[in-house]
């Protein structure tokens, strides 16, 4: 690896436009891989991504632009994923080249669904990739609020200390701070959880529940994190910090949170399949509540809130009468 890395990110959504974004401050180039091509043209003759935070102005100059995944790979020696875990091995399928000598960072939010694996737990599982070269980006951090300039928080963490502060600091900046941690595996499972909880958090909101019950809800759901993630991989590690904690409630509450929005379709009546047609973007919360519930099975959490959205979105229990035993459930 050089001694200035190169970076790549894989990706064409609002999570990979913002993180292009914040690279771009701080190094010379960047390479890019979207699928899309006319994104690719639009961004080349206008300097902005045509379906994602369009107001996000790029130095073209900066950006090594491809649709071609093992161009974006063979440039770089950080690698940062920011697509939906739903097509991530549909991407992956694609390389040729080997990710044997890159760093892999996972800036995604859900769980592998052809593994039932987080990303990381992916990466290392299916391509042989020592944890110690894998990380994760997690928030608290919206992409629109990184559009718009708002002083932001970043968690990278990452087996190998060093890189995951190499990482930091090509992300921070005037609006963007850092903090660094060990938990690789707990701040990803949490970054997947709470998503599961922001849906829960708008299937209440759109049933017609009000502030103090979504107060409730999201006081029960950091504790059923805690559970889950214990069971999951036991260490220690404060769940009030802001990659589990901060994280959860800004999913749970923000209105750019494409979870919340999808959860307060459900309750308002919406299919889940009438939901999705209606989204311009992926609500991770949907794939991830499958997943954790079947993991769950193995780990034996008490998990009444993955439960209510997993017998409403799998199960096709009405909304109403999942969430009033809910409420019975929790304290």
């Amino acid at each position: 690896m050089s001694e200035q890395p190169k970076f790549a990110v894989i990706g064409g959504g609002s999570w990979a436009t913002a993180i292009a974004k914040m690279l771009c401050v701080n190094l010379p180039e960047i390479a890019w891989y979207m699928r899309n091509t006319e994104a690719i043209e639009h961004i080349k003759a206008h300097k902005h991504n045509p379906n994602y935070l369009s107001s996000v102005e790029f130095d073209i100059k900066k950006l090594r632009l491809t649709s071609d995944i093992n161009e974006a790979v063979a440039y770089a020696d950080y690698i940062i994923f920011a697509i939906p875990s739903a097509f991530l091995s549909g991407e992956l399928s694609k390389l040729t080249e080997s990710l044997k000598s890159k760093v892999i960072f996972s800036a995604i939010k859900g769980i592998v669904p052809e593994t039932f694996l987080i990303v990381g737990e992916h990466f290392h599982n299916e391509f042989d990739i020592p944890y110690e070269n894998i990380g994760v980006i997690t928030g608290p951090c919206h992409a629109e609020e990184v559009a718009l300039e708002r002083l932001s928080y970043l968690t990278i963490a990452c087996g190998d200390e060093k890189k995951a502060e190499i990482m930091g600091d090509h992300l921070a900046g005037n609006y963007i701070k850092v903090k660094i941690s060990d938990d690789i595996i707990g701040t990803e499972y949490a970054a997947m959880l709470k998503n599961i909880y922001a849906i829960a958090a708008g299937i209440a909101h759109g049933l017609g529940y009000g502030d103090n019950f979504q107060s409730v809800l999201m006081s029960n759901g950091i504790r059923e994190m805690k559970k889950f993630i214990r069971k999951v991989h036991k260490m220690k590690r404060n769940i009030n910090d802001s990659a589990y904690l901060g994280d959860l409630l800004v999913t749970g509450y923000s209105v750019f949170s494409r979870n919340r929005m999808f959860g307060n379709m459900i309750g308002k009546g919406y299919t889940v399949k009438s939901a999705m047609m209606e989204m311009s973007m992926v609500a991770e919360g949907y794939y991830a509540v499958k997943s954790a519930y079947k993991l769950n099975e193995e780990y034996g959490a008490k998990t009444p809130i993955i439960d209510a959205v997993y017998n409403i979105l799998y199960e096709g229990k009405e909304a109403r009468k999942v969430f009033k035993k809910l409420t019975d459930k929790l304290d």
